[in-house]
């Protein structure tokens, strides 16, 4: 008898064990499920990009539980992408057409989660610049000065007088960064926003062809913009953003950065509407550095500074145009003057990391290349 209960119990506990199976057994399916759904719900990010739509997940799921409105609304208000949320202040997002205090709130804590943004040791912060890209200049004796070339996720400033290399400079890195990145380059696209009218697609094929590439491939993979004042320069900014959201940018190029804020503010009592002005397009500079990790160049007009003293028997001087506000946005300030003949020179005006130095270039069809030794 003793026997026959342990059989009972144990085929009981068997039973027992097989309805626990059953019971549990789909949770897992369901659970699989429900997580393939939110991927096919959510594009493929483009590399260094986080969709937006990675904030319609539920907040279990790092998202913000966002419907199709909010990401228009979000969209309609210039903002492509989570990186963008994570560097703007909270109080911006309650800026957006249906987005109150709460739903900012939940908005940018999946930013924070989705976008980490932590603290980094020195060493660590060592071994990125050591492997930031840098996009070859077209001289070595260039590249040599900048320690690599044109530095990517900062804002490099070029100024000087006219025909002294700017735009062939800006003409040239087009191109250069659509090489491999063991060449220099680094295999992406451009942006060039053209205040001036200087723009010129023909001289891109002539570059294109000093280094071999197809020339319809690289026109295609400049983007080009001309601007006509200085709030259409400012909006340009806005449609950037959305560009560097759909494909892989490089440089971001704006020649002049200051010419139409010149123009369009003149006389003293609109310098300091106009310092505003080139401040808050200055810092949305920095901000599509930061978010896209683009090199973003800039030219600057110059003019005359007539100085007494030691100083009046030097030559002319000149001073960048924008005063502080443009200096301390740039990260590195680059000084193009006029050397004899086809010669120009570079000396770095102003860079945490350079030293203070010289290098001389020369222009040619194929753009910027070492001047001839002599």
């Amino acid at each position: 008898q003793v026997q026959g209960r342990q059989n009972k119990r144990a085929r009981r506990e068997a039973v027992l064990e097989d309805s626990a199976v059953v019971e549990v057994a789909p949770a897992a399916p369901v659970a699989a499920s429900a997580e393939q759904v939110v991927e096919a719900d959510v594009p493929d990010d483009e590399p260094g990009i986080t969709k937006l739509e990675r904030l319609c997940a539920t907040v279990e799921q790092k998202g913000a539980g966002l419907s199709k409105t909010d990401l228009n609304a979000l969209l309609d208000h210039g903002i492509h992408c989570v990186e963008t949320i994570a560097f703007m202040p909270q109080r911006k997002l309650c800026e957006v057409k249906g987005i109150g205090e709460q739903k900012a709130a939940r908005i940018y804590a999946a930013a924070k989660q989705l976008v980490p943004m932590r603290m980094v040791s020195a060493a660590e912060m060592l071994q990125l610049r050591r492997n930031m890209v840098q996009i070859t200049t077209g001289s070595a004796k260039l590249d040599h000065l900048l320690k690599g070339g044109v530095e990517t996720g900062q804002i490099t400033e070029v100024f000087g007088e006219f025909r002294c290399g700017k735009t062939q400079l800006c003409h040239t890195l087009c191109v250069a960064c659509q090489l491999p990145i063991s060449k220099g380059g680094g295999e992406s696209k451009a942006l060039y926003i053209d205040t001036e009218g200087t723009f010129r697609p023909e001289r891109l094929a002539d570059i294109a062809r000093r280094y071999g590439l197809n020339e319809e491939d690289v026109l295609e993979n400049v983007t080009y913009a001309r601007a006509y004042n200085a709030e259409h320069q400012d909006r340009l900014l806005a449609e950037a953003a959305s560009v560097f959201c759909e494909s892989r940018y490089a440089v971001l190029i704006v020649d002049s950065a200051t010419g139409l804020f010149r123009t369009d503010y003149s006389g003293r009592g609109e310098l300091a509407e106009r310092q505003q002005a080139l401040n808050r397009y200055l810092r949305k500079l920095q901000r599509i550095a930061d978010e896209h990790g683009v090199a973003v160049v800039i030219t600057n007009q110059v003019m005359a500074s007539p100085e007494s003293g030691p100083a009046a028997y030097m030559g002319p001087q000149v001073k960048p145009i924008g005063g502080h506000i443009i200096g301390h946005a740039s990260q590195t300030r680059l000084y193009f003057r006029k050397g004899k003949g086809e010669t120009r020179i570079c000396k770095v005006y102003d860079s945490p990391s350079l030293p203070e130095g010289e290098a001389m270039f020369a222009i040619d069809a194929g753009g910027i290349v070492d001047a001839p030794d002599r």
